[in-house]
């Protein structure tokens, strides 16, 4: 009977429907997934010289056991193995704890090989495990992830059996050129090596050609779905180009260059029959929405409407606000819809909408639900693209005849996140800031030194400047010390009066008690406000020069990058100060690149590497795929080679039929195919 690497796992010996279900547990169904369920480290079982062990070293030592087996108990349940073992004519002391059936595999005068600790002040070893017989001669012992119902030794026994019935059936599925352009092993030898390797320099070179497999076929996979979304039929926006220029030059300052770049490769995507999918990411106070302001009316001079969904009601208001004014002398009509719209308002507003007299309607996720109805939705724009899911953006998009769809955000997603998150987007960055902006000076200060921090605040204010004060929580909390919003706007009432007036704003609060906040905010009623992050995205207020952040440290690098960018909107010089006694190294050195760069991308990234993806985004919300073998973090630069080389590959026409790509373009079918949708 023919034999495939597809064969479900039950077929290997010594797998029962029991062990069947458990692995399925691991996520092993078939060979193929044994084959590829790799080591996540190895013990080094090479057997070394006494006299080049380290203290505390974890080593292989082989002898000859020299003497009886003493097997002593103490307390409940706790016991302790020792045997001596002699080696080149010195005996050593081998201690095993709480293993008491080892006893049965020590004799004295037999050969034994012992993985353990050395203890060089003892000239002792504590044993952690007796080495088979089988292995003695390997070099390396693989660790795998195992479970309660499948241990180590039952996934090493059957892997090593999995190889060696299967290893006929492993082909290639990198191609050949790519496998001779990067010096990668054949897939043969990289599943062996992975598994069995005989040095660290083989295991080594076999974890590179997996990690760069396993990059490539999920960059084949992204490059697939972008392609499965251009060809799919969206609308061909054939805006008025001399009306959009004619717009333009009314604005009253020069767009920048990105900002430029931005627009045409939007405007492009917008002329084309294929379905846009794109998103604009641009560092804090870049302009985008000034860019999302000339494409909304694009696509409105072609006779379409727009609309442009925000996560908060503070948010969606301010764009509102800005963008009357902005389309002040032209024939955009623009409406807001939110949660607080009032009944009688929204019917008229709806009425208006579905016959097609609104053509840029803005709002929350209000603009998605049932009763919305477009008269010719062409383009939908998303701000702060991280806060929606996949299901609201594609229930935005059921809302016309497949409008063109931009994502909007301030947060700078790091490479590694733009290649795997949104690898299915196309990706337009607004990489400089426009002219006259002023960088913001940032300064870390401990929490002894706030009294002087505050001083400057003052002078600040003095100045006719107004001021945010951040802080994480709103009331006390017996477990976390920190400064709570409440305490901290009374104690700097009491600092600062009578001379400047101090509000409080946090998410507690309703909607409209935010609103009358954030509006006397505005109009300099309140000079210093104390809030938790609900300022964080989008507020502007050109007034405000100094953003002071309390327990800084509890904050990530984006999300203290975002509150930074809420002060320099003006044209005045503009301060951030962190307040924070980090813990630890790491707490550290988060403040000092806060104060060494204002660049957010180069935030991100490093806040990605210190903190790793779990914590930055929640691994849920951010969409960050999990690799078996590959890091996106510490293996960035193999991902974006893997997105290239897929990018090329996608790109060949009937790449498919190629003799080197069948493997490839097999195996991405099947993985597609288990997606269920190209979506």
């Amino acid at each position: 009977m023919a034999i495939a690497l597809s064969d479900p796992v039950g077929v290997m010996t010594g797998v029962g429907p029991t062990r069947q279900k458990a692995l399925a547990e691991l996520g092993i169904n078939t060979v193929a997934d044994l084959l590829t369920y790799y080591p996540f480290r190895y013990e080094d079982l090479q057997v070394k010289d006494i006299n080049e062990i380290a203290d505390q070293e974890k080593v292989t030592l082989k002898g000859t056991v020299a003497s009886e087996p003493v097997l002593a108990r103490f307390g409940r349940k706790k016991n302790r193995l020792n045997f001596r073992l002699l080696i080149d004519h010195d005996v050593y002391m081998i201690t095993f704890f709480n293993q008491p059936y080892l006893m049965k595999q020590i004799e004295t005068g037999q050969d034994l090989a012992v993985y353990g600790k050395w203890d060089a002040t003892r000239n002792s070893m504590t044993g952690m495990k007796i080495i088979n017989p089988n292995k003695a001669d390997q070099a390396f012992g693989s660790i795998y992830p195992a479970s309660k119902s499948i241990r180590q030794g039952t996934l090493q026994k059957l892997i090593k059996q999995a190889y060696e019935t299967y290893s006929d059936q492993i082909v290639d599925i990198v191609p050949a050129p790519l496998i001779a352009k990067y010096r990668l092993l054949p897939r043969r030898q990289m599943i062996h090596d992975m598994h069995f390797p005989a040095s660290q320099a083989a295991s080594a070179a076999a974890r590179r050609s997996a990690t760069y497999e396993e990059f490539l076929l999920f960059q084949m996979q992204m490059q697939a779905l972008k392609q499965a979304d251009r060809e799919t039929d969206g609308i061909a926006i054939h805006y008025d180009n001399d009306a959009l220029k004619a717009f333009i030059k009314t604005l009253p300052f020069e767009l920048t260059h990105a900002q430029k770049r931005v627009v045409n490769e939007i405007c492009l995507d917008l002329k084309s029959p294929k379905h846009m999918n794109r998103l604009l990411q641009g560092d804090v106070g870049s302009g985008k929405t000034i860019v999302a302001a000339i494409v909304m009316y694009a696509a409105i001079t072609a006779g379409y409407q727009a609309a442009l969904m925000a996560p908060t009601e503070i948010l969606a208001e301010q764009h509102a606000n800005n963008l009357a004014r902005v389309f002040a002398d032209t024939p955009v009509n623009v409406a807001l819809l939110t949660g607080s719209t009032k009944p009688a308002a929204r019917k008229t507003l709806l009425a208006a909408l579905a016959d097609g007299e609104i053509n840029l309607l803005i709002g929350t996720h209000a603009l998605i639900q049932d009763g919305v109805d477009y008269a010719n939705l062409g383009l939908v724009i998303t701000d702060e693209q991280h806060r929606f899911g996949v299901n609201q953006r594609a229930e935005f998009r059921q809302k016309g005849h497949q409008p063109d769809a931009l994502a909007m955000t301030a947060t700078p997603i790091p490479r590694t996140l733009a290649i795997t998150a949104y690898g299915e987007m196309d990706v337009s960055e607004i990489d400089e800031l426009p002219a006259g902006r002023q960088p913001i000076q940032t300064t870390w200060v401990r929490s002894n030194q706030a009294n002087s921090a505050l001083s400057f605040v003052r002078k600040q204010l003095a100045a006719g400047s107004q001021v945010y004060v951040v802080t994480p929580l709103i009331e006390e909390s017996e477990t976390l010390d920190v400064k709570n919003a409440e305490a901290l706007s009374a104690n700097l009432q009491e600092y600062f009066a009578p001379d400047y007036q101090v509000g409080l704003l946090h998410g507690r609060m309703k909607p409209d008690e935010k609103e009358a906040i954030m509006a006397d905010f505005k109009a300099n009623k309140i000079q210093l406000l104390v809030s938790t992050t609900v300022i964080e995205v989008g507020v502007d207020v050109k007034n405000a020069t100094v953003m002071m952040i309390y327990d800084a440290d509890r904050f990530g690098l984006a999300q203290l990058h975002q509150l930074r960018g809420r002060v320099g909107r003006g044209d005045k010089a503009s301060y951030c100060i962190l307040v924070a006694d980090p813990k630890n190294q790491q707490g550290i050195e988060r403040m000092q690149i806060m104060t060494e760069t204002t660049n957010g991308f180069i935030l991100a990234q490093k806040d990605l590497e210190l903190r790793g993806s779990g914590e930055v985004l929640g691994v849920k919300q951010s969409g960050m795929p999990t690799f078996k073998v590959g890091d996106p973090i510490a293996d960035l630069t193999v991902l974006q080679v893997a997105q290239q080389d897929a990018h090329a590959l996608v790109a060949t026409p009937n790449w498919e039929q190629q003799p080197a790509n069948l493997a490839l373009a097999q195996v991405l079918k099947t993985k597609l195919a288990a997606v269920g949708t190209l979506d």
